[in-house]
């Protein structure tokens, strides 16, 4: 075999478990997004959206864009990262978590915002993923919680929110 020939090999190895990561990554995603609302009870079923990990965003279907790297083409073998915006009001309020996945030995982590993570062990099967759902829910129930003691004890201001929030958009200003 060539030096060539045992690069290419190499690569494709490479790129053999690079779509494995990606694909165990999007099947997680696709299925937070449609079963976290059947956990919580969300009484219409639209409460969760795959939106990108970071930059602007509005509610509309991202597909391949929700991830930080293309489905297709060299990609790098590395933790991936993925946006989800949740209701959080009747109204059309949403907030985005950013989800950072990696493998790790036998386990998949997946980080939520500034550092709370959730580990999988491997590999996933159907039903693993009802206890993240608590635990993303109660992630975000006891941000606002913590925000709401805090307000009451006179503390608040000091803590960084870990969330970007998407509200109804304002007209835009007219042109003169």
């Amino acid at each position: 075999m060539s030096r060539f020939e045992q690069l290419i090999e190499t690569v494709e190895s490479y790129q053999n478990l690079v779509e494995e990561n990606y694909s165990r990554i999007r099947r997680l995603a696709a299925d937070v997004c449609s079963g976290l609302c059947d956990y919580i009870g969300a009484p219409d079923g639209v409460c969760v959206q795959l939106v990108p990990p970071e930059g602007p965003f509005e509610l509309r279907a991202y597909g391949d864009a929700a991830f930080s790297i293309p489905p297709r083409g060299f990609r790098p073998l590395g933790p991936v990262a993925f946006g989800l915006a949740f209701r959080v009001s009747k109204q059309s309020d949403w907030l985005r978590l950013r989800f950072e996945c990696r493998k790790t030995g036998d386990e998949f982590v997946v980080g939520i915002e500034d550092g709370a993570e959730y580990t999988f062990s491997l590999p996933i099967n159907d039903g693993d993923s009802a206890p993240f759902y608590a635990h993303i829910f109660e992630y975000i129930l006891g941000w606002f919680e913590e925000n709401i003691e805090s307000y009451r004890n006179g503390a608040y201001g000091t803590r960084a929110i870990g969330f970007d929030f998407l509200c109804e958009p304002s007209p835009p200003p007219a042109v003169l």
